[in-house]
């Protein structure tokens, strides 16, 4: 029967690569061009319904919603990679340093990391943008300090687990430095969960930003989000319902997409998913 098993985590994989692939290719396209200025307005074509000139229709202000779309994945990607990045590398370092070291090191840090994570991630982003104040990095270092626990607290548990394997013992006993031996020997092994929340913080963080942009909290118009799209269309639902479609289809494409590969990347690095 093995031979005739559909290879479902190579589709997983496939299908969210090209889901994903295509935010990613329209966020690098709109670097360079759009099919209209996403700030140009033009008041003849308000309210446009989609058609070969507009393919998303036009806004209240008659900016091309395609455009804006585009341009709306090029900063919420490019808010998510920064995000991701900086809750990562101080998330690692914490982690990794209080894993391997223990003592007052790790009571200390894991103290005010527990009480950061007594706080939902979202509520925590909302206080420090109220105190930052709506722009790019802002969101950055609001979402990064939200999510950093959570990559404290997973790269520490595999840490404890790797710091008393064999390895790490002989690497001790060779008279390789603490230093040496948690960035040769323990940090490598710790690279699997980490990559798989990664991948899933991605997610988290695309729908943290929009819902910051949503609430007026993201990035200040008239620059375009996926979030601050769907509070404009909010009052014209009903009239002109493809001003919510698009960036709405938008951030229902890019979670899909990672989640299936988060799935498939779970699926090929946890041994316990063999077979």
């Amino acid at each position: 029967m093995s031979a005739f098993r559909f290879p479902w985590r190579q589709a997983n994989a496939l299908i969210g690569g090209v889901l994903l692939g295509s935010i990613l290719l329209a966020a690098a396209v709109a670097i360079l061009w759009t099919p209209f200025d996403p700030l140009g307005i033009n008041l003849r074509a308000r309210f446009a319904a989609p058609s070969w000139g507009h393919p998303f229709g036009a806004d209240e202000f008659g900016r091309d919603v395609l455009s804006r779309a585009m341009s709306g994945a090029l900063t919420s990607t490019s808010v998510a990679l920064l995000t991701v990045t900086f809750a990562v590398l101080i998330g690692t370092a914490l982690g990794l340093v209080t894993g391997y070291m223990r003592g007052w090191t790790d009571r200390l840090i894991m103290m005010v990391n527990d009480a950061l994570l007594a706080f939902p991630g979202m509520l925590l982003a909302l206080g420090l943008m109220a105190v930052i104040g709506p722009n790019r990095y802002g969101i950055v270092l609001a979402l990064g300090i939200a999510y950093t626990p959570s990559v404290v607290r997973v790269v520490r548990g595999t840490v404890l687990s790797i710091r008393e394997r064999e390895f790490v013992e002989a690497s001790r006993v060779l008279g390789n430095g603490e230093v040496f031996t948690m960035l040769r020997h323990v940090l490598p092994n710790a690279f699997a969960p980490l990559a798989v929340l990664a991948t899933s913080m991605f997610g988290w963080v695309i729908l943290s930003e929009s819902a910051l942009s949503f609430l007026g909290l993201g990035v200040p118009p008239p620059a375009p989000t996926w979030g601050n799209m769907l509070s404009a269309a909010r009052p014209y639902l009903e009239s002109a319902p493809w001003l919510g479609i698009a960036p709405g289809l938008c951030i229902a494409v890019t979670l899909l997409g990672i989640n299936l590969l988060g799935d498939a990347l779970r699926d090929k690095l946890d041994p316990r998913m063999a077979g």
